[in-house]
């Protein structure tokens, strides 16, 4: 796709009753547990000013895409400890922010909630907390876009694991020198230790694992089920 995701259409010639998705990968997971990122000197301190050809290339990803009346942009604004304060340090207050602020939730409904919603109800699940790190963090003048993958917690105790091998969303921001920076606020984590992309997108409906349609009768579907394993 336009974000340099491997997609697969698929279609069938013949009716069936079940429908099996199977993914078989190979991964190799080199990040750091303390990842130091070389931000560049423009942009240590926050606010800076991207390049102009640094903003061309961003585009969309520096546009809100769930506007409100300012009540996301006042709440991201409560982190900024002031003018000009260090960059990654507000970007991980924000993070932790909404790590913190938002109890996480398994969620099984169709759909991401808006950030209005989520700062809301208080409860969200991973795809929700990205959504709204990404829209605060754009609020801010920030290039930022969500990523789909996988979350490996041999441990267990990370937030989202439902066993070694979880599907999960967290976020990127678009730092100068650094590039994209990871940000996982479900955990309150920095840096992609445990987390293995799959797909980058500017909202997360463009991410989503699988999508399509059916024709036939219209209760169906009995049920889905969706199960990762992991195996050194």
């Amino acid at each position: 796709d336009v974000a340099g995701n491997a997609v697969a259409t698929v279609t069938f010639g013949t009716p069936s009753d079940t429908l099996v998705i199977d993914s078989v990968a190979h991964v190799e997971i080199l990040a750091l547990p303390y990842p130091v990122f070389n931000i560049a000197a423009s942009a240590i301190s926050f606010p800076f000013r991207y390049s102009d050809d640094e903003w061309t290339d961003l585009g969309a990803l520096t546009v809100r895409q769930y506007p409100d009346g300012g009540r996301l942009q006042n709440w991201a604004q409560g982190f900024v400890a002031g003018y000009p304060t260090d960059t990654l340090s507000l970007l991980k207050d924000i993070n932790a922010g909404v790590g913190s602020g938002i109890t996480y939730q398994a969620r099984e409904d169709e759909g991401t909630q808006s950030p209005d919603q989520t700062l809301s109800s208080g409860l969200g699940s991973c795809r929700d907390l990205a959504t709204l790190f990404v829209e605060a963090a754009r609020s801010l003048g920030f290039g930022a876009r969500v990523v789909s993958g996988y979350l490996h917690d041999p441990t267990r105790a990370l937030l989202g694991s439902a066993d070694a091998g979880s599907t999960h969303a967290w976020s990127e921001v678009y730092l100068p020198g650094a590039g994209w920076v990871t940000f996982d606020p479900t955990n309150c984590s920095v840096g992609g230790m445990n987390l293995i992309p799959v797909a980058v997108a500017r909202d997360i409906r463009q991410a989503m694992p699988v999508v399509g349609s059916f024709i036939g009768p219209a209760d169906a579907f009995l049920d889905m089920s969706v199960a990762v394993q992991v195996s050194d």
